[in-house]
């Protein structure tokens, strides 16, 4: 039966928690060669984009494709193996919550395991769902978050001190977000660094998760070589808009050899870190495997509680 999924609906069937369990086994699945990904394309439009990404998962029979355009609606169509189309979903929560997932999967595996004190640059709404995926998977003692704008940067910790049920703690400057953290998360639109890469303490896990264009840049050069380890949800993907690491690579500050994906680090088969010294990177570029694995596992909560709308075909 095919139905469609409105946000609000999505918004019901979508938790963090489950979602990074639902992420953890995609991305074990794609170390095995279980499933694949289209990197997002961008077709120009009347001045716009129209963008376009793909995933299929053979183990558990589910592939979909997201398309959505700048400033319009978000759509992700699930397909099941043998039957067609199973759902079609809105999928701007989606895609908030399953980005946020992401970084939180990477920081289970990538972070210190006693990483307690968390910095966040970004006031969003995709900063929401960073902080939340992190606060799943560490036992977080302290939270600084920065932004530009003041009033919205006091608001948004009030937020999520009340989401979270602890303070949260809006701070003066991206410094204050970094110094002294043992994870940092960037989430900003920004073309030029937002923090200056010495001040990353040793041992500190970053989650870039803003820059998904050529010309975006969240971190500095200095941030980008100075990870042990960086890994990224897509190889291919990062190649194409990841601007933190084409702007070093294309000045032969690195190589792409020393960028990994994620996939082998989540199934065991690579170790994100060596000592609780190194510095590690996850830059997330958001891909449609995430978005397949969460859009699946929404809709099977739908039909276990029989919601949606029945689609006639």
């Amino acid at each position: 039966m095919a139905i469609f999924l409105d946000e609000m609906q999505v918004t019901e069937l979508l938790d963090m928690r489950s979602c990074i369990a639902v992420l953890e086994e995609a991305f074990k699945d794609r170390a095995q060669g279980e499933a694949s990904n289209l990197p997002r394309r961008r077709l120009p439009f009347r001045g716009a984009r129209f963008m376009i990404m793909a995933s299929t998962m053979s183990r558990r029979g589910w592939y979909g494709h997201k398309v959505y355009g700048v400033g319009q609606g978000h759509d992700m169509v699930l397909y099941k193996a043998g039957g067609g189309i199973a759902a079609i979903l809105s999928a701007r929560r989606l895609g908030q919550v399953r980005t946020g997932a992401a970084s939180g999967l990477a920081t289970k595996y990538m972070a210190r395991a006693d990483a307690c004190r968390l910095g966040c640059i970004g006031t969003g709404r995709q900063a929401e769902t960073q902080v939340l995926a992190v606060a799943e998977v560490r036992k977080l003692e302290s939270i600084h978050v920065y932004g530009r704008d003041a009033p919205r940067r006091k608001a948004f910790a009030g937020k999520m001190s009340a989401l979270l049920g602890r303070e949260v703690r809006p701070v003066e400057s991206a410094a204050d977000a970094v110094k002294g953290r043992d994870i940092v998360i960037t989430m900003t639109n920004s073309s030029q660094p937002v923090f200056d890469g010495r001040l990353l303490e040793p041992g500190t896990h970053v989650n870039a998760a803003g820059s998904n264009t050529r010309l975006n840049r969240e971190l500095d050069e200095i941030a980008v070589t100075r990870a042990d380890t960086i890994a990224t949800d897509d190889l291919e993907g990062a190649r194409i808009e990841c601007g933190d690491l084409v702007w070093p690579i294309e000045r032969g500050l690195m190589a792409w050899e020393k960028v990994c994906e994620l996939a082998p680090i989540v199934a065991g088969r690579m170790a994100a870190r060596r000592s609780d010294d190194e510095i590690t990177l996850f830059e997330s570029q958001g891909i449609a495997l995430e978005d397949v694995a969460a859009a699946s596992l929404v809709y099977e909560r739908a039909l276990e509680r029989g919601i949606g709308t029945r689609l006639p075909f």
